[in-house]
């Protein structure tokens, strides 16, 4: 055999032999079909070609958004919600023989997990528990996808869309929540009042000059306004002397 194909034949099978990794990848070998025990690099890693595969896995944290799904919540209202999942591969040889694509199946996972958890809650649970919401299906999915050597960090309900009809009804009712929260507050304000004014005519009758004061300090308040009005100040006293010569 001439040293010219010779020399090529060698050069192709380090070109298919020599596998540069970077940092962030691992390679799965399978020699003769079987995997290797342990995933291969970073670095300069070398592959026996024809008899080894090898099948790279990034251990990078992946971005997963969830399209818009369709649920109806307990309480029967229709909304559109969607999410987004944040994972990475811990095991890349699970990763690679126990699903045939990771990403595909975590993002069909994710997406039954959100409609199955989002059906069990009414809306005002959806709209308010949103920690309590992305916790739980952070957990389920985690759970689900343990066996592919796939950690689930995080899932963060992004949106939730509710018809226009739902929303006007929604504002009409924060807004009949906000006016009897506001009659709720002048009626405690009128109660207050009155305990204090009630308060105020009892040591007024216990101490009869504290009315007299107080109509000294009358005078003054309006007298300092700069107008005209004139203010005669007739002891209650009179009125009380008429009062009782007319029930006599």
């Amino acid at each position: 055999m001439p040293m010219g194909i010779l020399l090529a034949l060698v050069g192709i099978w380090l070109f298919n032999s020599i596998k540069i990794v970077n940092e962030y990848e691992r390679v799965v070998i399978f020699r003769l079909g079987r995997v290797l025990g342990v995933p291969k690099g970073p670095g300069f890693i070398f592959v026996f070609w024809p008899i080894d595969r090898a099948v790279m896995v990034s251990l990078r944290l992946i971005t997963l958004d969830v399209p818009p799904q369709d649920i109806i919540t307990k309480d029967n209202v229709s909304a559109k919600v969607n999410a987004v999942t944040y994972f990475r591969v811990m095991d890349p040889i699970k990763a690679t023989i126990e699903v045939q694509n990771f990403q595909y199946a975590t993002s069909q996972m994710a997406q039954t997990t959100l409609r199955s958890v989002l059906g069990e809650l009414e809306l005002d649970e959806l709209l308010a528990e949103r920690e309590m919401i992305n916790e739980k299906l952070q957990t389920i999915l985690d759970k689900q996808t343990d066996p592919w050597g796939i950690k689930v960090s995080n899932v963060e309900v992004k949106h939730v869309d509710i018809s226009e009809e739902l929303r006007r009804a929604m504002a009409r009712q924060a807004e009949a929540e906000r006016e009897r929260r506001a009659k709720i507050i002048a009626a405690e304000g009128e109660f207050q009042a009155a305990d204090k004014i009630c308060q105020a005519a009892a040591m007024m009758q216990k101490e009869p000059m504290a009315l007299q004061l107080r109509y000294l300090q009358t005078l003054v308040e309006v007298g300092t306004e700069n107008n005209t009005t004139t203010l005669f100040p007739i002891p209650i006293d009179i009125m009380k002397h008429f009062t009782t010569k007319d029930n006599g």
